[in-house]
């Protein structure tokens, strides 16, 4: 615990991914005040022209009770 999904879209190169993952780690280990060891990350990636199927509805739209952070955008 816990354990993050990152969902984006397609194109990054994996050094700029890792770079995003350990800033998450440390914020997450630090913000919770937990080791390294019980956080894990994931990195779902997708194409531009299916996000909003594949991500904003199912995930953002339908789910908008769960998210503490909620996108300055509508499709």
């Amino acid at each position: 615990m816990p354990h993050v999904i990152v969902k984006m879209y397609r194109g990054r190169d994996e050094e700029v991914k890792q770079q995003m993952v350990d800033g998450i780690v440390k914020s997450i280990t630090a913000s919770l005040d937990i080791g390294e060891g019980s956080v894990s990350v994931a990195v779902e990636e997708f194409e531009p022209e299916r996000w909003n199927e594949e991500v904003y509805l199912p995930d953002i739209a339908q789910r908008e009770d769960y998210l503490y952070k909620k996108p300055g955008y509508k499709p």
